[in-house]
């Protein structure tokens, strides 16, 4: 399930690069557990960020995979967060010829695009 929110000045809510949003996201998760004993996939967006950030991601990730067809070298990407690399895996696995995946540890976990095996 998803939650929006909406409304004027809600930049402090995202954060830099969104973190403000991811902890609250896993705050709201994590009251939800202890409400319900049950583990949630609540997805929380504020001020339309995730929907922009997704498009944004998107270009990042056609890009890659042109630069891996292109010179057929893998591509490291910068740390993105849990959202963000669902966001990359999912457009870079729609497109024949090319596989992602990630590496690396939090918080500078990252994707790789490379080519197909």
């Amino acid at each position: 399930p998803m939650v929006e929110v909406v409304g004027g000045r809600l930049q402090p809510l995202v954060g830099q690069r969104g973190a403000t949003l991811e902890a609250l996201q896993e705050l709201t998760r994590l009251a939800i557990f202890r409400a319900t004993g049950s583990p949630s996939r609540l997805l929380l967006d504020i001020g339309g960020y995730r929907a922009t950030r997704r498009k944004e991601l998107a270009a990042v990730a056609r890009n890659a995979v042109e630069k891996v067809k292109e010179h057929g070298d893998p591509v490291r990407l910068e740390p993105m967060s849990a959202f963000e690399r669902k966001c990359v895996h999912d457009v870079v696995n729609a497109i024949p010829g090319v596989q992602s995946e990630s590496e690396g540890v939090e918080p500078n976990r990252r994707i790789m695009v490379r080519v197909a095996d």
